[in-house]
């Protein structure tokens, strides 16, 4: 009961979208190209609880796939934040590199959980908190709808990036090579 009233007092304070990796000036003029959606969710729908994180649902990564993927990409990250937490930054919820550009999705599951189990072809790095893998929405209760934003960089030369890179490590090596982005955006809320 604390919890959720705590949640309603901080309603109005959110990181902000304009904070997240995709207004980054790495990230931010390159073309928005790619097409991203997921069976489990539409573009600004609700997320499943399947997909929400440890203690509140089953945290298995939703399903992903994308088209418009450029012939001289040669390697994909995914970012996924939450704008919406009541912090001075986004929430990183995954931060995933080295993904082939010539696949066109993951299945559920595939981006692993806390323990960083993934496909051995994905390097799975370190989100907030220090989790590894993907590590599903858990906004505070009361606190309101949250968006979860995946966000796809394609990149015209590889990262250099191994497992357990953070999002400032990501997004260093990836300035001056996104030649094609695109996101899709999830929201869930605890009531």
């Amino acid at each position: 009961m604390a919890i959720r009233l705590i949640g309603r007092l901080l309603r109005p304070v959110r990181a902000g979208i304009d904070r997240t990796a995709w207004f980054d000036p790495a990230v931010q003029h390159a073309p928005e190209t790619l097409t991203v959606g997921s069976a489990a969710f539409a573009d600004g729908g609700d997320i499943p609880r399947l997909h929400a994180g440890t203690g509140v649902g089953d945290n298995v990564s939703p399903p992903l796939h994308w088209s418009g993927v450029p012939v001289e990409a040669v390697e994909l990250v995914l970012i996924v934040e939450d704008p919406d937490a009541p912090l001075r930054r986004p929430v990183v919820h995954g931060v995933f590199t080295g993904i082939d550009p010539r696949i066109t999705g993951v299945p559920e599951g595939v981006l692993g959980s806390n323990d960083g189990e993934t496909s051995s072809s994905i390097r799975v790095g370190t989100g907030s908190f220090g989790r590894r893998g993907y590590a599903g929405p858990r906004p505070v209760p009361g606190h309101g709808p949250h968006r979860y934003v995946f966000q796809f960089l394609a990149l015209d030369q590889p990262s250099g990036l191994t497992d357990g890179a953070t999002l400032p490590t990501v997004l260093a090596a990836v300035a001056g090579h996104v030649i094609a982005r695109g996101k899709l955006t999830g929201r869930y809320e605890r009531p």
